[in-house]
This record gives C-alpha cells, sequence and structure tokens, in this order.
C-alpha cells in the first residue's frame, strides 16, 4: 500500500515537472537583436528583392516584351501615330515569322531607327506587284495567286512608283518582303528592298494608347492556305 503512496506521488510530481517545464518554456523572452543588425537584415532583404525584381523586369524586356511607339502613318488605319504597343519575342524564338505579321525591326539602311511593317513575303518566295495587286509565287502556287488584304482600306491598291511599274523580289533564306497597311504613304520592301531575319525585333502584341485602340493583335488568316 505504502508503494503504491510513493508511485502517485512519483506521478504526480512529475506532472508538476512537467507542468513547470512548460511554463518555463512559454515564458522564455525572446533573444534580443541589435537595432543595427535588424536594420541591415532588413536592408539585405530588400536588396535581394530588388536584385530579383531587376532581373525579371531585364528578361520580360529584353527576351520576352519590348515596348515601342509608332511613329509615322504608314500603318494606319490599323496602327496610328503615337500609338503605344508592345511586341512579343517569345514567338519568333520557337517559330518563323508568318505572313500577315505586323512587325517592328531594325530599318535596314539604318539600325538606329526603329520600323513596323507587316510581312508579305516569306523566304524562297518571289513577290510581284503588278496592276496594283500583289502577287505571291511559291511552290504552292508556281504561276502566282494574288494575296487577298483584309487589313487594307477599301480599295487601296498597291503601287510601286509613279508609273506603277511592274516589281519582282524574289527572296532568299532568312529573308522577308515587307509593306506598309498605309500603300501610298509607306516606305518600305518596294523602295528598300528585302528584310533580313535578324533585323526583327518581335511582333506587334498588344496596343495599350490610346486607350480606343487598346486590343490584342492575333494572327492574320488568310483566304487561301500558302
Amino acid at each position: 500500500m505504502e508503494d503504491k503512496d510513493n508511485n502517485e506521488f512519483t506521478v504526480i510530481e512529475s506532472y508538476k515537472e512537467i507542468e513547470n517545464n512548460s511554463e518555463q518554456l512559454n515564458n522564455l523572452e525572446p533573444a534580443k537583436v541589435s537595432p543595427v543588425k535588424e536594420f541591415f537584415a532588413f536592408f539585405l532583404d530588400l536588396l535581394k528583392t530588388g536584385v530579383i525584381i531587376f532581373v525579371v523586369a531585364f528578361a520580360v524586356r529584353y527576351f520576352a516584351i519590348q515596348p515601342f511607339i509608332v511613329d509615322g502613318e504608314s500603318m494606319m488605319p490599323n496602327y496610328v501615330n503615337n500609338e503605344y504597343l508592345l511586341a512579343e519575342k517569345v514567338s519568333y524564338l520557337f517559330g518563323s515569322p508568318k505572313r500577315g505579321d505586323t512587325v517592328v525591326f531594325k530599318y535596314p539602311r539604318n539600325p538606329n531607327i526603329n520600323y513596323i511593317k507587316r510581312i508579305i513575303g516569306l523566304p524562297g518566295e518571289t513577290v510581284k506587284i503588278k496592276d496594283g495587286k500583289v502577287i505571291i509565287i511559291n511552290s504552292d502556287y508556281p504561276t502566282g495567286v494574288i494575296l487577298s488584304e483584309s487589313y487594307l482600306s477599301s480599295g487601296t491598291p498597291t503601287n510601286t512608283n509613279r508609273n506603277n511599274e511592274e516589281l519582282t523580289q524574289t527572296l532568299g533564306k532568312d529573308e522577308y518582303f515587307v509593306l506598309g497597311d498605309n500603300r501610298p504613304h509607306s516606305s518600305d520592301s518596294r523602295e528598300w528592298g528585302i528584310l533580313p531575319k535578324q533585323n526583327i525585333a518581335g511582333r506587334a502584341w498588344l496596343t495599350l494608347m490610346p486607350i480606343n485602340k487598346f486590343s490584342v493583335h492575333h494572327h492574320v488568316n488568310y483566304n487561301v492556305s500558302y
């Protein structure tokens, strides 16, 4: 009987010890940190965050998206003067420019200037401009097919010069033929020749300003396949 009482006493004392230890643990005060160390720790975290944001912004700016402002009216009515747009670069990292894409590129005669035009002719094709029309000659259409361009203002002809002489341009590897949508008022491949692929900065993807022009620019679907 005495042993039983002693065991109960021991158990009770153990519970009290655990309870006291718990109270002691709960009452532990946090370690004091110097205000100077706290400041430097905060500054270091802020610096790390800033570096991460910079790296992400740099990657987006130079490898994914780039902003441009349209200068001039060569792409009217689809793109207007002072229009603020974003050009995306990702699709051209994994594929080639397509017919109908509106691209921003470095002007071949002066790489310090950016132009915006629409891709009309693709590598290996022959582009012919005759009687105000654009004709594409390739393996699918060896005799040529007239390009139907729904994005042009109704009745807009594609002329070459004042006498509207016939123009024929055969494209090599990584060469493109580009035209402005405002055909009577555009300096493009009719004037200065082919556009090398290496000059292309990106595809017009999103117009931000002006607000009434806000839109996402999709690929053009032509009436015939190429």
